[in-house]
């Protein structure tokens, strides 16, 4: 290992100058002499010092280091700073050009220059948030109401009625027809009631004309709608903003002069150089420890996952998990458990934390509600009576097994007021804590919000539910397709496997029989309606008729291993393929009451569709379309990037904690799928319990001022 030679320099050590020392690689500040890593850092060698120096490892044994404990983390928060504003910075560009540009169009409406045009500031109250009447989106600054009626539009959707092309204010009415326990499992259904129609509806022709009608003027003035669509028909909307006056304009100008001070670009810059997953001819490493095989595409070089040790998370530095975290890759940590003080996570415990001494005998808060998963329908059930089920299992009178779902629980936003231990040691053992940590994480937007602001929220939060491990086909333990609008990180806490009978396995086995002949019945060919002696595993004439409740035994190999929750994991390229297929194939799924999905809003936001290994197969066949998949294990922690659909599907019982976090990298994405929200059906259930949408945008109002914090901050001028 060779250090500068090339003219003298000061060793942060020894406070003497060598004309060969061991630069750090990592802070590109820091120098150590020979002499001094000899002497001070016997174990360390001096290519490691060149990875990263006692500095910036936090051990750095100097004078001036053993008595200021703050210098290292100062230091590093400038970096992190700096990657902040260099990624933020694009978007405070964006959102400045959409505000000079609608006051543009104020200074032509009322005639006058731009620099006269002074808009009126509103004043909110403290956690008071205002939200566009018309695509429910949170409204960040710049909005125009009606001086009448108080009806607020955001600047999308002003944009939108002035394009033609005005976005999600229809409403749609979803209803689901109730076809009795016997179709649950194969029997007929009952008959619909008359003049009822079960599936979606949208707006009345007559709103929607409305909607069509609603124009702007020629000088982009836009009155007030009409009663119909919420508004009084006034003859305009003035212009209005939540903070400053000029703050923002200030603020790009801030921003704009400490990108230039620090040489930082638009974009994340990386290392030519691989990361360590990868061996020196760019092909990836299939014996490295650190990595799962995931997927089998073709011609790509993204089929496993890094997957590292709480222990190597521990160590190694950020960049990484930056490498692949900015990819769109999800991360699997292992043994995150090992740094817990081991504090139960039975779910029994946790119920006896959560519940009040004082709850009188059959209080109504020792019940608890639940999803059954084979209807979808709520079930109360007594906490003590679910907890048990977790743990021994729960039948039906046919001996098909009940699967329940106990979805973020306990019943409050506040996971550790009512889990105050519980929570403390889920904060301790989250990895990547920069990122991921919901206080203290520097890298995590969410922490920048101003105290007063009104927060999403965004967890941790508890989800419980029963599993098994074979694909049941109907009625399995899972969390349908969905994508969230933020990163997550997931930790499986705690497994309890429940054992079945052989009496009842074979009672299963038949009643799987009859889901088949009732999905060949329904989905592909009427003819073998009764055909009850029909043997789908071993005609080859008719493997295209195939079932879709899966016959076959596929129970998953675990290596060994008792699995607790197989993830399929969507890349964000595969999105429309996958779109694709399931618009095609809708009517091959169930949902409510096991009846068929009928009608597709959208086939990822809907919440309606899990691809079973059939599935999953077939979409790979038509579209080459494979997602990642893979089990987690107890004590893993699964991060999930922004964007990407996935679903789960409990082997076991399964309790997982899971915390929503926003990372810089994945912006773009949370703010993409914002816009995609706002153009749902005004009460389509992704707007009402997919993260809070509403308050979803309030993030970008959060990287501003984090911006403009930085951007005031004169100290970081001269860093």
């Amino acid at each position: 290992m060779q250090g500068r030679e090339d003219k003298f320099h000061y060793c942060h050590q020894c406070h003497q100058n060598h004309n060969r020392v061991i630069s750090c690689q990592k802070c590109e500040r820091k120098h150590y002499c020979a002499t001094c890593i000899q002497r001070w850092y016997p174990t360390m060698s001096e290519e490691a010092i060149a990875k990263s120096c006692p500095f910036c490892c936090r051990n750095c044994n100097c004078k001036a280091c053993l008595h200021n404990s703050e210098i290292v983390k100062t230091v590093e928060n400038t970096g992190h700073f700096k990657y902040l504003l260099r990624l933020l910075y694009p978007f405070l560009r964006k959102f400045h050009h959409d505000q000079v540009k609608e006051k543009k169009i104020e200074a032509k409406i009322k005639g006058l220059e731009l620099s006269e045009i002074e808009v009126p500031q509103v004043v909110l109250r403290s956690n008071e948030r205002l939200f566009c009447n018309n695509c429910k989106t949170s409204i960040v600054d710049y909005y125009r109401s009606c001086p009448r009626c108080s009806y607020d539009l955001c600047l999308t959707c002003c944009r939108e009625i002035r394009d033609g092309c005005l976005q999600g204010g229809v409403n749609m009415y979803t209803s689901h027809f109730d076809r009795g326990k016997a179709y649950l499992h194969g029997g007929e259904s009952l008959p619909l009631p008359s003049g009822k129609k079960s599936g979606i509806r949208f707006s009345s022709k007559k709103r929607m004309r409305k909607i069509s009608q609603w124009k702007a003027r020629e000088n982009g003035d836009i009155p007030c709608p009409v009663n119909k669509l919420g508004g009084c028909g006034h003859e305009y909307l003035e212009l209005k903003c939540i903070f400053a006056n000029g703050w923002l304009s200030e603020l790009k100008v801030k921003a704009k002069k400490l990108v230039k001070v620090h040489n930082l670009v638009d974009r994340p810059h990386h290392s030519g150089q691989s990361c360590s997953c990868f061996k020196l001819n760019g092909q990836i490493d299939p014996c490295s420890k650190s990595l799962r095989k995931a997927a089998s595409r073709e011609g790509v070089s993204d089929n496993y996952l890094y997957c590292p040790s709480a222990t190597d998370v521990q160590h190694e530095s950020l960049e990484h998990f930056k490498s692949h975290w900015i990819k769109g890759e999800p991360l699997i940590i292992t043994n995150v458990l090992d740094y817990s003080s081991g504090l139960s996570w039975e779910p029994m415990v946790m119920s006896r934390a959560v519940r009040d001494t004082s709850y009188s005998k059959g209080s109504q808060k020792l019940v608890v509600k639940t999803v059954d998963c084979l209807d979808l329908c709520e079930v109360k059930i007594n906490t003590y009576q679910f907890f048990k089920g977790y743990m021994e299992g729960r039948t039906h009178s046919n001996s098909w097994p009940v699967i329940l779902k106990l979805k973020d629980w306990p019943p409050s936003s506040l996971f550790e007021e009512r889990l105050p231990r519980h929570g403390a040691e889920f904060m301790n053992i989250l990895p990547y804590k920069d990122y991921t940590h919901p206080y203290s994480g520097i890298l995590n937007i969410a922490t920048k919000l101003p105290p007063d602001f009104l927060k999403p929220d965004l967890g941790p939060k508890a989800y419980i539910a029963y599993g098994v491990a074979e694909e049941l086909g109907r009625g399995d333990s899972v969390t349908k397709l969905h994508c969230d609008m933020s990163d997550a990180v997931n930790v499986l806490m705690h497994t309890a496997k429940v054992d079945y009978s052989s009496k009842q396995v074979a009672e299963i086995e038949k009643l799987k029989r009859k889901h088949a002949i009732q999905d060949r019945r329904e989905f592909f060919n009427p003819l073998y309606a009764r055909d009850e002696t029909f043997d789908m595993n071993h005609s080859k004439s008719e493997e295209k008729l195939r079932p879709i409740s899966s016959m076959q035994s596929n129970t998953l190999s675990l290596n060994g291993k008792d699995g607790g929750a197989l993830w399929d994991i969507f890349r964000r390229e595969d999105v429309p393929k996958l779109g694709e297929y399931l618009r095609n194939h809708h009517k091959e799924f169930r949902h409510v009451y096991c009846s068929p999905v009928e009608q597709v809003v959208h086939p990822i936001h809907d919440q309606t569709f899990y691809l079973n290994m059939y599935h999953k197969k077939k979409l790979k066949e038509e579209f080459g379309v494979e997602p990642w998949s893979f089990v987690q294990q107890l004590g893993e922690a699964v991060l999930i990037p922004a964007g990407c659909p996935h679903q789960v599907r409990n082997l076991m019982s399964c309790t997982k904690i899971a915390l929503d976090f926003v990372s810089p990298e994945n912006i773009n994405e949370c703010i993409r799928l914002t816009d995609e929200f706002r153009t749902l059906p005004r009460n389509h259930r992704a707007k009402k319990d997919k993260l809070q949408v509403h308050y979803f945008i309030s993030f970008e109002h959060s990287m501003l001022i984090f911006v403009f914090v930085i951007a005031d901050d004169r100290n970081f001028y001269q860093m």
